[in-house]
C-alpha cells in the first residue's frame, strides 16, 4: 500500500488566504483540478511505491501531475522555477495543497 503525504489544501496558513478559494469554477486551474482528479487513473503509480511499512510519505501522483501541468502552462519549464512558484505563487500553493 502507498504512503502519500496527506493534502492540506483545506488547512489555511497563517497567512489570511483560504487555498479552497483560489480556484474559481471556469479557470484554467479549476478545469485542470477536475481532470487530474476526476477523469485520470493515476492508480498504475501506486505500484511504485512500497512505503507503507517504512520510509517516508511520497507526494501524491495526482498533485505532481497538477503542479508540473500548470508550470508548464505557465510557461516554468524548470523545476527549481516550478519549486519556486510552489512557495511564492498562490495559484501553485491551492493547486498543490501547500505540500
Amino acid at each position: 500500500m502507498a504512503n502519500y503525504k496527506p493534502d492540506l489544501s483545506c488547512q489555511n496558513k497563517f497567512i489570511p488566504i483560504n487555498f479552497a478559494e483560489q480556484i474559481l469554477p471556469g479557470t484554467f486551474e479549476y478545469a485542470l483540478c477536475y481532470i487530474v482528479e476526476n477523469k485520470l487513473d493515476l492508480s498504475g503509480f501506486d505500484a511504485w511505491y512500497n512505503n507503507d511499512k517504512t520510509g517516508a510519505a511520497a507526494y501524491p501522483p495526482s498533485v505532481m501531475l497538477k503542479i508540473i501541468l500548470l508550470g508548464y502552462a505557465h510557461g516554468l519549464v524548470s523545476s527549481r522555477r516550478i519549486a519556486k512558484a510552489c512557495e511564492t505563487n498562490i495559484l501553485f500553493m491551492s493547486v498543490s495543497g501547500d505540500i
